[in-house]
C-alpha cells in the first residue's frame, strides 16, 4: 500500500459521517428493509414484523454507533476498525504469498 493510498483511507474515514449521518438526516433517509417492514405492519394494520435489531446484535455497533459517543464519531471510529481489518488481513496476505514463494 502506498501514502497516497493511505492517505486517502484516512480522509475517506474522516469524512464518512457526512454521508452516513448529516446527509441521511437532511434527505430523511430510511434502511429499505426499515421501510418495508413498516410499510406490511401498516397495511395489515397489525403488527407482523417486529424490530429485532436490539435483541439480535452481534455487533457493540449498532448502525456505526459507539456508547458514549455522538453518531458522527461513532461513524469515524467504526471506519477505522474497519480499515484495520482490512490492513491486517491485507498484511496477513501479502507475508502469507511472500512465504509461499520463498519458501
Amino acid at each position: 500500500m502506498t501514502r497516497r493510498f493511505l492517505i486517502l483511507l484516512i480522509a475517506l474515514a474522516l469524512i464518512s459521517p457526512i454521508f452516513g449521518v448529516w446527509l441521511a438526516n437532511l434527505i430523511n433517509y430510511h434502511e429499505p428493509l426499515d421501510v418495508a417492514a413498516d410499510l406490511i405492519n401498516q397495511a395489515a394494520n397489525r403488527t407482523v414484523l417486529n424490530d429485532t435489531r436490539y435483541r439480535m446484535n452481534w455487533t457493540p455497533f449498532i448502525d456505526y454507533t459507539v456508547p458514549g459517543l455522538p453518531d458522527w464519531a461513532g461513524y469515524i471510529v467504526s471506519a477505522f476498525i474497519g480499515l484495520a481489518i482490512y490492513f491486517l488481513l491485507y498484511t496477513a496476505l501479502v507475508r502469507w504469498r511472500h512465504v509461499k514463494r520463498t519458501g
